[in-house]
């Protein structure tokens, strides 16, 4: 497996889930801050928008860092990373999975821009509820599922620490001491490493 990727972008949640699931893969770093960077062909059959992470592994070509995580789980690491398809925790698996990119960013981009919340229009409400419903939603586990971490919980962990570095995390019950425990996965301490340098 080939990951495109660059330094203090998503790719780190890509890199943990590589990880995690114990795969060979290669780098191949993407200068996407140059405005004349010319990209290979390879990366956008993967990215057409020319975004990171993205990654090819064999005929499949991909980008967007939740489907990664879902690709990289079922393929690679089905029933220990993701739910196997007929498990009834499937369904709060991939609803978790896709609760960064759908309601976590859209919710701290809003914040962060000082854009008043309109939770009528908005489908991912507000940073509030959102953060009310990540919180409740880790009530009494240990992770997002309950006991086994999956890639839902690299997804969600990276958002947990990313709003905690940039002082965006407020006083939680749950959150804070699940970034904690993410933080603390050796997978997640190599990506971090890889991806900083």
């Amino acid at each position: 497996m080939r990951l495109f990727w660059a330094p203090q972008t998503r790719s780190t949640r890509a890199i943990w889930m590589l990880e995690e699931a114990g795969i060979d893969y290669e780098m191949e770093l993407v200068d996407i801050r140059s405005p004349d960077r010319e990209n290979s062909k390879e990366f956008l059959r993967a990215s057409p928008m020319g975004k990171v992470p993205a990654v090819v592994d064999g005929k499949v070509a991909m980008s967007e860092s939740a489907a990664i995580c879902i690709y990289v789980a079922d393929r690679y690491a089905a029933g220990t990373l993701a739910p196997a398809i007929d498990d009834a925790s499937r369904g709060k698996y991939l609803y978790w999975t896709i609760y960064t990119p759908a309601v976590v960013e859209p919710a701290m981009s809003e914040k962060f821009s000082n854009v008043e919340p309109n939770r009528v229009r908005s489908g991912w409400g507000d940073f509030d509820s959102m953060i009310k419903t990540f919180d409740e939603g880790l009530e009494g586990k240990k992770w997002i599922l309950g006991d086994r971490f999956t890639a839902a919980d690299v997804m969600l962990g990276s958002s947990a620490v990313f709003m905690r570095m940039f002082d965006m995390l407020p006083d939680t019950k749950n959150v804070s001491n699940y970034a904690d425990r993410c933080l603390a996965r050796p997978a997640l301490q190599k990506a971090n490493e890889i991806a900083s340098g």
